[in-house]
């Protein structure tokens, strides 16, 4: 084993300041056996605990009899509502963790949902440390306390980026107090990544997107049990962002049922250039390898890694720099696929009269350049950039060299040029997907489509705050902290993040209600946001005012409109019909 490996193992402490953010409360719990009340279905018992000689803490605990067992949750102590927190929906098959998950048994006795800790194995991002184990296919939901079975809310399901490699659901990221403050039931869940979410071994034990399978099982969950939390399971909206947006539109071209009603995708689309990765044969093979078993034998190497330590998994596959992403399964009798062929070859028609709200950052790949010297450049970025999306020949050179003179003309590629740099990364890898993405909406029959660009560059920006990038616009992940309560933002949001909270929170909620983001103007939206339709794509710039423009980046974009139609024949996957 590499001495890389080893001391990323010798540094695997859990850390539960940053993790376990629940209030220790629960620890005061008594039992009680108050009946069910089917209007508001908790069971509410009221303890008053004395703490001191003047102080008095009234703990009310939410009962809830779901079909999926009773669960036990806590009073919020910074809103009004209940957590439930940690919910298994599924289990990962002991004997093949790197295969599909089973639905969670019913739960036995009451289970206290008291702790959304849960984390599947992964290089987490911010202490650069393995963490996780695979008892993490959990859920948390919050639930306002106007919710009942006689007033029941709308539910918004949040799945989370991190490039299908890293990535949890619990309060750390996503606290919950900006968005069930406007009266919508929240939910967010994990799935596996890495390796254990997205091995594609062509076999029917491991045929690939095991982590979109994961989240399957958990909209399930939702489905079956929501309605016991006081949710209309009429009313399902799923959202992501990143590869979580990107997950959103994978479960929309699927074959699966229909598990939610409407759609948000934050700069996340199936379209974003090499996306999809081929066979995992051979990373199976290299991480045994470099586990110090040897063989070329995929079966024996996976039965070595299924009884190998997750953890060891894990750092061998970061120290080789081997990504994990979906792919185009192969087909086996009695066996659910996720995706079976490229999504440039398919029709959505699950997006039929579906509300959809999608859009971008303006400076998607801001992080990318912004602190980068000159001297680390990426001096081939033109290239690499269209190998992912295109067939590359030498034949092709000549596409590259017009795409190169688009952007920065007969320029070096030096600090001159990062903002052209920024332009292009961000227009190859987002903007235009996000563009692609409508248009098939539309060719689908989506009922209303509402597009935006996020452009505000303030104090709580989520990524340029933690590099420190002081450059405007919006990077790619900005917008997360403007729509989640971060626990590490310790400091109160300036007056002009304050207003970005609420409004986006206000236009995201809007839509999860009402399947429009503006139903009225006021003054905190003072402007009527319409959805786009086959002649005009009008969108909502986000900044510090609300503004309405038509096909952002327009010239940039019927560049690439033209540029990807001229080689349709190359793109990867294209089928002709």
């Amino acid at each position: 084993m590499s001495q890389l490996v080893s001391n990323k193992i010798s540094n695997l402490e859990y850390n539960d300041k940053v993790y376990r953010t629940i209030p220790i409360l629960h620890h005061f719990n008594i039992q009680s056996n108050f009946p069910l009340c089917p209007d508001n279905m908790w069971v509410v018992g009221a303890v008053l605990l004395t703490l001191g000689s003047a102080r008095g803490l009234v703990r009310l605990d939410p009962l809830v009899d779901a079909p999926a067992g009773l669960i036990r949750g806590l009073r919020a102590d910074d809103g009004e509502y209940s957590m439930f927190l940690g919910i298994p929906y599924a289990t990962v098959q002991e004997d093949n963790p790197f295969g599909t998950s089973i639905p969670q048994a019913k739960l036995e006795g009451v289970f206290d949902a008291f702790n959304d800790s849960a984390i599947c194995p992964q290089v987490e991002e911010f202490g650069n440390t393995i963490v996780g184990s695979l008892d993490c296919l959990h859920l948390n939901i919050y639930v306002p306390n106007k919710a009942t079975s006689r007033n029941r809310l709308p539910v918004l399901v949040w799945i989370y980026g991190g490039g299908f490699s890293i990535g949890f659901a619990n309060r750390f990221l996503y606290g919950p107090k900006y968005l069930v403050r406007h009266d919508v039931i929240l939910v967010t869940l994990n799935y596996r990544v890495g390796p254990y979410g997205f091995f594609c071994l062509d076999t029917p034990e491991i045929p690939g997107n095991q982590g979109l399978k994961d989240q399957v099982l958990a909209l399930r969950w939702i489905k079956d049990n929501i309605q016991s939390f006081g949710g209309d399971v009429n009313k399902i909206t799923v959202m992501g962002e990143s590869a979580g947006g990107a997950s959103v539109e994978y479960h929309l071209l699927s074959k699966n049922e229909k598990l939610f009603n409407q759609a948000i995708m934050q700069s996340g689309t199936t379209f974003i250039p090499g996306l999809l990765e081929d066979s995992g044969v051979d990373k199976a093979l290299s991480i045994a390898q470099k586990l110090g078993y040897d063989t070329e034998d995929v079966a024996e190497a996976v039965e070595f890694l299924a009884k190998t330590d997750v953890k060891l998994v894990i750092a061998a596959t970061s120290e080789l720099g081997l990504s994990s992403r979906p792919c185009v399964e192969k087909e086996f009798e009695n066996v659910d696929s996720m995706l079976t062929d490229y999504p440039i070859n398919m029709d959505i028609p699950k997006a039929k009269n579906m509300p959809i709200l999608v859009g971008f950052n303006n400076k998607e790949r801001l992080a990318s350049y912004a602190s980068l010297p000159t001297e680390q450049y990426n001096l081939k970025v033109f290239e690499e950039s269209l190998q992912k999306k295109f067939t590359y020949d030498e034949d092709f050179k000549e596409m590259e060299d017009i795409v190169r003179r688009f952007y920065i003309g007969d320029e070096e590629i030096t600090a001159a040029v990062r903002d052209n740099l920024i332009d292009f990364d961000s227009d190859f890898d987002f903007a235009y997907p996000v563009q692609v993405s409508l248009q098939k909406y539309l060719e689908s029959g989506a009922k209303d489509i509402y597009y935006y660009m996020f452009s505000y560059s303030g104090e709580r920006n989520f990524v340029k705050k933690r590099l420190n990038i002081t450059m405007s616009g919006a990077a790619h992940a900005d917008e997360i902290s403007y729509l989640f309560d971060i626990s590490y933002e310790k400091e109160a949001p300036s007056e002009g993040d304050q207003l970005v909270i609420d409004r986006m929170t206000t236009l995201w909620t809007n839509f999860v209600k009402y399947g429009d983001p503006t139903p009225q103007t006021s003054d905190l939206l003072p402007v009527k946001w319409s959805p786009i339709n086959e002649e005009t794509y009008p969108y909502l710039d986000i900044d510090s005012e609300l503004t309405l423009g038509a096909r952002p980046y327009h010239q940039r974009m019927a560049f690439w409109e033209l540029f990807t139609d001229i080689n349709k024949e190359r793109l990867k996957g294209y089928r002709p019909n």
